[in-house]
């Protein structure tokens, strides 16, 4: 690295949500750099990306043009094809840290949610790929990692509530639009998820699987596994995509090796990195995606309580920014480790 102290950085997909989200997370941790660059490709480019910190804005770049030897360390926010044409060349040179999914299954490449598993970050050099786990699977496993700790862990049962914003900017359009024209007696065209979204819940997040169950579903299993370093854990997930903007919710059944109480459950979440605990005599009962989940850089976990029907079980609930908290204050953590490792 050129500078240890202040990396030179550039944010691929930079225009994009995710992307927005990151360069505002550089700015709120004051995360140090000698340059900045904001790129994309000829679908977005020239659009104006906030620079918070220095109160401007930045002119996204070509992606395609631009020579990687030149940072220290790339951001890739922005769609899957931008991954697999331009970060594995990036990561001859700089760390790359990839929130698409495109090497997140490659075992040669660590996955990191770094409230879980950061010490898979050791011994990664100057350069070379990180992958970051999709959203819900950050939040699961950030809820589930001190609990299986202390308890061990069997099984999960989860269902997750995903807010459009995982499906980008278009989809978070849609859901204004469609909700505008509803409200006004129109009808909801329904184009980004298939069909209508808002004033409803669509039990499919990305395309079915030949078993039936859709690629976010397997995803979150394969992922939470990884993160946790329990490969044979059995996870069972439904994925359901729902009329908010922004906050993933998951609905959690855990079944444990050993008796955990709900009370001594909440005593290990409170410890735990990253959580927020909500109990249910606090003003705020419960966490909810408008409410509590625009925090950036916590999980959130409420209505701990005991499986009725099973022993050693417990069922949770857990909220948690997509955007912000699963997927840039991630990366930027990533980032900061990376850099600490090298200083």
């Amino acid at each position: 690295m050129s500078s240890m102290t202040a990396p030179r950085i550039a944010v691929v997909g930079a225009s994009s949500l995710i992307g927005q989200a990151l360069i505002a997370e550089l700015a709120a941790r004051k995360f140090p750099s000698s340059e900045l660059h904001a790129l994309d490709d000829e679908r977005d480019l020239g659009r104006r990306v906030a620079d918070e910190e220095g109160g401007g804005t930045l002119a996204s770049s070509d992606v395609a043009a631009f020579d990687f030897s030149r940072v220290d360390l790339a951001f890739f926010c922005g769609r899957a094809a931008l991954s697999e044409r331009y970060a594995q060349a990036a990561a001859a040179h700089a760390w790359v840290i990839d929130g698409s999914p495109t090497f997140r299954a490659r075992a040669d490449v660590p996955l990191v949610a770094a409230d879980v598993n950061a010490a898979a970050l050791e011994g990664r050099g100057t350069s070379g790929l990180v992958a970051l786990p999709a959203s819900a699977s950050v939040a699961l496993a950030t809820a589930l990692a001190p609990l299986a700790a202390i308890a061990g862990l069997e099984r999960a049962d989860v269902a997750t509530y995903q807010a459009v914003s995982g499906g980008g900017r278009a989809a978070m359009d849609e859901l204004a639009r469609e909700t505008v024209a509803m409200l006004s007696g129109k009808t909801a065209r329904g184009r980004a998820f298939g069909r209508q979204i808002a004033f409803n819940v669509i039990p499919q997040v990305e395309a079915w699987d030949a078993d039936g169950a859709t690629r976010q579903e397997r995803r979150l299993w394969e992922e939470t596994r990884r993160l946790l370093e329990l490969p044979h854990l059995a996870i069972n997930a439904t994925a359901v995509r729902v009329p908010v903007f922004f906050g993933h919710a998951l609905a959690v059944h855990a079944l444990f090796e050993r008796p955990l109480s709900a009370a001594a459950a909440k005593q290990v979440l409170q410890r735990g990195k990253g959580i927020t605990v909500i109990d249910t005599d606090s003003s705020a009962e419960f966490p909810t995606p408008a409410t509590l989940a625009t925090a950036p850089d916590r999980v959130y976990v409420g209505r701990v309580r005991a499986d009725l029907t099973r022993d050693r079980a417990l069922n949770f609930w857990v909220v948690a920014d997509n955007v912000r908290k699963c997927a840039a204050h991630n990366a930027v953590c990533v980032a900061q480790i990376l850099v600490n490792s090298a200083r």
